[in-house]
């Protein structure tokens, strides 16, 4: 396993002494510092659930084509992002080809009564009927990432030798986004075009991103601080995960958001695909994000609200 991204267990943090509990924030507080990503085991969350969820999106992503319109949304809505529609590497100023997959995205929904803010973030979940079991997996799935992520907070707040609650007194009503990711074989989309990813390089845009992912040839990459693209390492009981760039905002490029991207379907893979489960957490809509000051951050950002950082992130990545 590479160096790069190591492997926490996080039970200690859960169930051990002080000094266990210690440990753990000192590896989440190198990872976050040297790369960026971290895959934690000891998370809790039960393998059924993950895979209940991934059986029942296949199930989705099979419907022919006319009947997955019905559901057909853009980035930021809530439904199926058809082929075409996305492109992260736009979020490095980079022109490429539309990424390579389908997604079936969920999120926040419980309002906090302001037209304006709800209708954005926090829309109204919308479930295919013809999948009766993915809004229950789902909605069990958001409930057990948001109280992961929450957990992985209080861990970054020890790791900076901060109160517990630092960051996790700004997640009291959060957006977050639930994205199911299907990245389809060749056989499917055909050759790829030049510089065309299943997903473009790119940083995520938020706080914490946990990712449960299928190991395949046309897998995710991580950028190195070498300068160099690498195969991220796979644990089938781990969970990815990565900071954005609100946090390393926060925390005053303390820690890095990464870039990273998944390969596009390999000729000698012609019938790989791949669904991942893609949890992105964010704060209250309303928070502002004020970076680490010196000596636990390195620079001093600018103020900013969390919606209004987001939702220029995510225009920029959306075609057409």
């Amino acid at each position: 396993m590479p160096s790069s991204v190591p492997l926490v267990d996080l039970s200690p943090w859960f169930t051990g002494t002080s000094e266990g509990r210690a440990d753990v924030a000192e590896q989440v507080d190198r990872a976050l510092r040297q790369s960026g990503f971290l895959l934690v085991t000891g998370h809790g969350v039960p393998d059924d659930l993950r895979d209940r969820a991934r059986e029942q999106a296949r199930r989705f992503f099979a419907l022919p084509e006319d009947v997955k319109q019905r559901y057909a949304v853009t980035v930021g809505g809530r439904g199926w992002l058809p082929p075409g529609v996305e492109a992260n590497g736009y979020a490095e100023g980079t022109e490429t080809p539309p990424d390579l997959k389908e997604s079936y995205s969920a999120g926040a929904d419980l309002g906090v009564g302001v037209a304006e803010v709800d209708g954005f973030w926090f829309q109204p979940n919308v479930w295919p009927a013809e999948v009766p079991g993915l809004a229950e997996t789902a909605t069990e799935y958001m409930r057990r990432m948001r109280a992961l992520s929450d957990h992985l907070l209080e861990i970054f707040a020890a790791a900076l030798g901060l109160a517990e609650s630092h960051f996790t007194r700004h997640t009291a009503q959060p957006t977050y986004t639930f994205n199911i990711n299907w990245y389809p074989p060749m056989t499917h989309v055909g050759e790829p075009e030049p510089d065309q990813f299943r997903i473009g390089p790119h940083t995520d845009f938020g706080t914490v991103t946990v990712l449960d992912r299928q190991a395949g040839v046309g897998g995710l990459q991580v950028f190195t601080d070498g300068g160099e693209w690498e195969d991220a390492p796979y644990h089938p009981d781990a969970f990815t995960v990565n900071i954005g760039d609100l946090m390393a905002r926060w925390t005053g490029d303390r820690w890095r958001s990464t870039r990273h991207r998944v390969l596009p379907p390999a000729p000698t893979a012609p019938e790989e695909d791949l669904v991942s489960l893609v949890f992105f957490y964010e704060t209250d809509h309303d928070a502002r994000i004020t970076s680490l000051a010196p000596p636990l951050g390195k620079r001093i950002y600018p103020e900013v609200i969390a919606a209004d950082y987001l939702k220029e992130k995510l225009d920029a990545i959306t075609m057409g």
